[in-house]
């Protein structure tokens, strides 16, 4: 009987998702450097893949958001405080997706960043705010998490509440530092809104943006939804959820994300796609009235697959900087023209997020999207996995 590989690990919630924190140097050391060994291991931490999609024998909760792990360690960059690696992974299917970043889970970064002693100590606050700047490795791109500190130690009480999330906790803003990169690449076709073509489909007006996370945006109401829907109404929709899953493929083929249809079966988790419309009254999945005058433009928001139950933090992101650039499709549904904010509706509530975003000579250029989370600690430990995925691993074996 092999004996069971026992690993560090934190449980978080970050935002409205959870995972498996880990430090780098308490991997294995077969796990340290990215390949099939650290792949396994993370899977098997999170139950997958689940053939059942349920991932009893396992960390994960069975869902896009609960299927997350995340790898930190001292940065090696003078002007960061860590480097963050996140792993998003399938529930069904046998892979981590490496491609994109979980903007929920930023907010839990930083406060593990402190927890873990993974700040340098003339950085470290006893109490106040410390601003904790993370290389987010995925996607080559630096966050800022401002975490409350008290008697020297991360303070998780507070007053924030956080739709999608039941207690309320401490308020954790985070910013995402120029999420598209440099001028002109928010918008990976050159175009505000763009006509994707579907194979037996429809043809579709769509804005693909890149900020946050790749999104593709498209009208509901071409659809043949209100916006108002929550996840029943499109996860017990087998024929919805493939056609939704098709329209994927096709548009990340049209942003130059994927080459074939297939390779979008291997990158669930970029791009994301989203329908929106403008601002309707509806019960959301609490059973708490959103009302019209609260938002600015209802947005509904699909991951690994499946009608996210509120909203991914970086898809929040890609809301933002859409929102905020007169002439895309999330711009003319929250009512066109120039801002810096919107309020969105999602299925478990509403969402305040802004973005601060510039014409130039190149093309349209976002300096920071801001949002606000929460974050805790749910459980601290060791998880244990058998050692015998390690030495399959080490044979070649799957």
């Amino acid at each position: 009987m092999s004996k069971n590989l026992k690993i560090p690990a934190t449980y978080m919630r970050g935002g409205t998702s959870k995972g498996v924190f880990f430090r780098l140097a308490d991997l294995p050391v077969e796990a340290q450097s990215p390949g099939a060994v650290r792949d396994a291991i993370l899977m098997r931490v999170i139950g997958s893949p689940d053939p059942y999609s349920k991932q009893i024998d396992g960390m994960g909760g069975a869902t896009s958001s609960t299927s997350k792990t995340v790898i930190m360690s001292k940065s090696t960059r003078d002007d960061h405080d860590v480097d963050y690696l996140f792993g998003q992974v399938a529930i069904d299917k046998p892979f981590v997706d490496w491609s994109g970043n979980c903007g929920n889970l930023s907010a839990a970064v930083g406060p593990f960043a402190v927890h873990a002693g993974l700040i340098a100590k003339e950085r470290m606050v006893d109490n106040g705010v410390i601003s904790v700047r993370i290389w987010q490795s995925n996607i080559g791109k630096t966050l800022v998490v401002d975490v409350p500190m008290r008697d020297g130690e991360v303070e998780e009480s507070g007053d924030f509440e956080l739709d999608g999330v039941t207690f309320p906790a401490a308020e954790v803003p985070v910013e995402f530092l120029y999420p598209a990169g440099a001028p002109g690449s928010l918008f990976p076709t050159g175009n505000l809104i763009d006509t994707l073509e579907v194979p037996e489909i429809g043809s579709f007006r769509a804005s693909f943006i890149n900020a946050g996370i790749p999104t593709i945006f498209l009208d509901a109401s071409e659809l043949g939804y209100e916006g108002t829907e929550l996840q029943d109404d499109i996860n017990n929709d087998a024929e919805a959820l493939e056609r939704f899953e098709k329209i994927r493929a096709y548009g990340a083929i049209q942003m130059g994300l994927n080459q074939t249809v297939e390779d979008a079966q291997t990158r669930q988790h970029t791009p994301k796609i989203a329908f929106v419309s403008p601002p309707e009254s509806y019960l959301s999945s609490s059973g708490k009235r959103v009302e019209e005058s609260e938002i600015d433009v209802l947005v509904r928001a699909l991951s690994m697959g499946k009608l996210h139950h509120a909203m991914m933090g970086t898809a929040a992101v890609a809301i933002a900087a859409a929102a905020c650039v007169p002439g895309t499709i999330v711009n003319l549904a929250a009512g066109g023209g120039e801002r810096e904010n919107v309020v969105f509706g999602h299925p478990s509530g509403t969402l305040k997020v802004g973005a601060k975003a510039h014409l130039k000579p190149e093309g349209w250029w976002v300096e920071k999207a801001i949002m606000s989370r929460s974050a805790r600690i749910l459980m601290e430990g060791r998880v244990h996995v058998p050692s015998s995925v390690l030495e399959a691993n080490e044979h070649g074996e799957s």
